[in-house]
């Protein structure tokens, strides 16, 4: 079980970290011109992408860090259920603009995180 926890936390925080890292980095056009799973940039301000591309790559550090430093491990479920909050915002404004298909990646980031925050609290609590 731990073995799993670790391998699916790697990824939320490998995915998260790359995705947040791109909101940041990239101007909101560009991240408009991804396609159609990315038109959602419009609802925001520029300010606003970059916000969330920060509170996304915080959530990966708080997935890795405090297990890997042993500095309040208690933090690693409570990034995940931060994960949890942000994949729940992201599915409304998914529902709201009509785009279902692509709110399928927001309930699997949600699902993995909810695994994460499950076995870190309870049976694999550090």
């Amino acid at each position: 079980m731990n073995t799993a926890l670790w391998i699916v936390t790697a990824l939320l925080a490998a995915a998260f970290f790359f995705g947040g890292a791109g909101k940041i980095a990239l101007a909101k056009d560009r991240i408009h011109a991804f396609g159609a799973s990315a038109h959602w940039v419009e609802d925001f301000s520029e300010r606003g992408v970059k916000g969330i591309g920060a509170v996304e790559v915080l959530a990966a550090f708080g997935l890795i860090l405090p297990a890997v430093t042993d500095i309040a491990p208690v933090l690693v479920p409570v990034a995940a259920v931060g994960i949890m909050l942000l994949m729940t915002g992201a599915a409304v404004v998914r529902l709201r603009r009509g785009e279902l298909k692509f709110m399928i990646a927001d309930v699997v980031y949600f699902l993995l995180a909810a695994f994460v925050a499950w076995g870190r609290f309870g049976p694999e609590a550090f």
